[in-house]
């Protein structure tokens, strides 16, 4: 007799350590549906350099917000956190269960607790920055940031391009710094959720990450970066502002070699790893798992979801 799931999951972590192998292993003990959390896998034509289910995972257990967006169109924690909800009501409608995988926290803060509602930034505001961008760098906004809104900036890496210009925006289109619009938030009723976490010893996650760095640029990588550029989809898109995509781009448009687009890729996620297992660590209670065997994890977290009284018949 198939389990069933009495709440909502969330299997957080990571890149690189098995979130989606186990999310999956868990939709079928479960007869559950996933809910992606990845900032990137809602994007169209993103397939290589973004570690998607392929189309026997998704034919096996019905898959939410994936490719549901153009590699031009903003994605935000918000709208996230809106379409999520959509997804799980309607999986619950039908007698099934959710369960959310991704390794974006601040995702999973907003479906759980909400965001404050943002009033809408005009386009020159936007461009302007953009331009800003392009000229003075990422560090440079970086630093303005840090005068203008110091608790914004204390939470981002300079190098995070999209939340930088996410803050000065905010500021020039409403005066007030994004952080004391970000207080201002209103739960999501009947959002709590039970959340697994994965780790991995640092030396076996970064030979992961190695690893599935050249899988992908074997796999294609390259020709879906030329592609996506041919279709017109331009550098500036929110798309190609994730790792591995915005390195990559630089040696197709010749300014560094394969090796050093590679390498660059490789350091950007070791570090982005690093944020994610912080932040999760930080934000709340996860119950942590530390195994590379997909088997072992998934009796692990069958377990704990009968203590928890989340799994039932």
């Amino acid at each position: 007799m198939t389990s069933k799931l009495t709440g909502t999951l969330a299997v957080v972590g990571a890149t690189c350590t098995g979130k989606s192998a186990l999310a999956l292993a868990l939709a079928r003990r479960f007869d559950a549906e996933l809910v992606n959390a990845d900032a990137l896998q809602v994007y169209r034509g993103l397939d290589r350099g973004t570690a998607k289910p392929d189309a026997a995972a998704r034919a096996t257990v019905p898959h939410h917000l994936i490719d549901i967006l153009d590699p031009r169109e903003p994605f935000s924690a918000g709208e996230f956190a809106r379409r999520a909800r959509a997804a799980i009501a309607d999986i619950e409608s039908r007698g099934r269960r959710a369960i959310v995988v991704g390794g974006s926290g601040f995702y999973l803060r907003a479906l759980e607790r909400g965001l404050a509602v943002l009033p809408p930034v005009p386009p020159e505001i936007r461009d302007a920055l953009q331009a800003r961008l392009e000229l003075e760098g990422a560090a440079a906004l970086h630093r303005e940031l840090a005068e203008r809104d110091p608790e914004l900036a204390a939470r981002l890496p300079p190098g995070d391009r999209q939340r930088v210009l996410r803050g000065l925006e905010i500021l020039e289109a409403t005066g007030r710094p994004l952080s004391q619009w970000q207080r201002e938030t209103t739960p999501l009723e009947g959002a709590s959720v039970v959340v697994i976490g994965l780790t991995l010893p640092r030396s076996v996650l970064y030979d992961r990450i190695a690893t599935r760095a050249y899988a992908m640029l074997s796999d294609g990588w390259l020709d879906e970066i030329r592609q996506l550029l041919h279709d017109g989809v331009p550098e500036s898109a929110p798309a190609f502002q994730a790792i591995g995509y915005r390195q990559l781009i630089r040696h197709v448009q010749g300014a560094c070699t394969l090796e050093q687009a590679m390498a660059d890729t490789i350091q950007a996620t070791r570090r982005y790893a690093k944020r994610q297992e912080t932040w999760f660590r930080r934000e709340r209670v996860v119950a942590w798992f530390r195994s590379p065997d997909l088997d072992r994890l998934e009796h692990e977290a069958v377990e704990l979801l009968f203590r928890q009284r989340l799994g039932g018949s």
